[in-house]
């Protein structure tokens, strides 16, 4: 990641805007402050991807807070190319004062160079691809598979450099950290998954009652209430609704803990939001 870091500020030098994409799901979280200290002075575009998993009422509310902030924002589905067509208007619109220097300067047709960012997983390569239309980048649902720089001529307007998902060196908040573990963007192999899941079902149990049960096909309420928490009852419910049997039948509540993370990342347990702008009430 530091290495990562560096070459970022390296690269810097070479664009004129910073498109950062961010998860639908978790758009506070998934900004990383250290892009907004290596943009300064740079154009900026927020892109809030895979909105098509994220709460539809919320995402309206972050686009209409960043809107208050002044910030180019726009959601995004980049596997159907659902809002890519509008892209390029906000490009050039973000880009407007450097596209005027150059006019002035006598430069014309000069493409506008940007810099695709985001935390690893967010889905940086997949916009790409859908933006161009063909495989560019290289893409895949695990952190750390863009590991170097690639630049791609989309038009004679844009061209996008394509940079490896970072993360900064530490959370302030522990909340950050939760809610990118959610998402995937952190490595399994280093999480306590029983104890991420059993986070994840207090959320939900709390901003989307019946979500869980809705999925599983069980009460969550009489399943919370056969076990010392209701985190541990609910689990070991889903892993006998999903038949994830130990040796001796009973409830395998670490492969549940998987199968929950694994259900809400993709999607099958509904279209949900981990974080909102102050001003919305999730139950409203």
């Amino acid at each position: 990641m530091t290495k990562a870091r560096r070459q970022m500020q390296e690269d810097m030098k070479l664009v004129d805007l910073v498109i950062e994409l961010l998860d639908a799901r978790i758009p506070f979280s998934s900004r990383n402050p250290d892009i907004d200290a290596m943009a300064k002075g740079k154009s900026r575009i927020v892109l809030l991807g895979k909105a098509d998993l994220a709460d539809d009422k919320v995402t309206t509310a972050w686009l209409e807070y960043f809107k208050e902030k002044g910030i180019h924002a726009l959601k995004l589905d980049s596997r159907n190319r659902s809002g890519v067509k509008r892209i390029d208007p906000i490009v050039q619109k973000a880009c407007s004062e450097k596209l005027e220097r150059d006019r002035k300067r006598g430069i014309i047709g000069r493409p506008v160079r940007a810099m695709v960012a985001g935390i690893p997983n967010a889905g940086n390569s997949t916009f790409i691809n859908s933006f161009a239309g063909k495989a560019c980048a290289k893409t895949g649902n695990k952190p750390g598979v863009t590991k170097g720089k690639q630049w791609i001529k989309l038009s004679k307007t844009l061209e996008l450099l394509d940079t490896p998902g970072i993360l900064w060196p530490r959370f302030e908040d522990p909340m950050v950290g939760r809610n990118i573990a959610f998402i995937g963007s952190m490595n399994d192999t280093v999480l306590q998954t029983g104890e991420l899941a059993a986070e994840l079902i207090g959320f939900l149990e709390e901003a989307y009652p019946g979500a869980i049960g809705s999925c599983y096909g069980f009460d969550t309420a009489e399943a919370a209430s056969q076990s010392i928490t209701r985190e541990a009852g609910i689990l070991e419910a889903i892993a006998l609704s999903r038949r994830a049997l130990a040796k001796g039948g009973g409830a395998d509540t670490e492969k549940a803990a998987s199968i929950i993370l694994d259900d809400f990342r993709s999607g099958k347990l509904g279209r949900l939001s981990v974080e909102k702008p102050d001003s919305l009430n999730f139950n409203s």
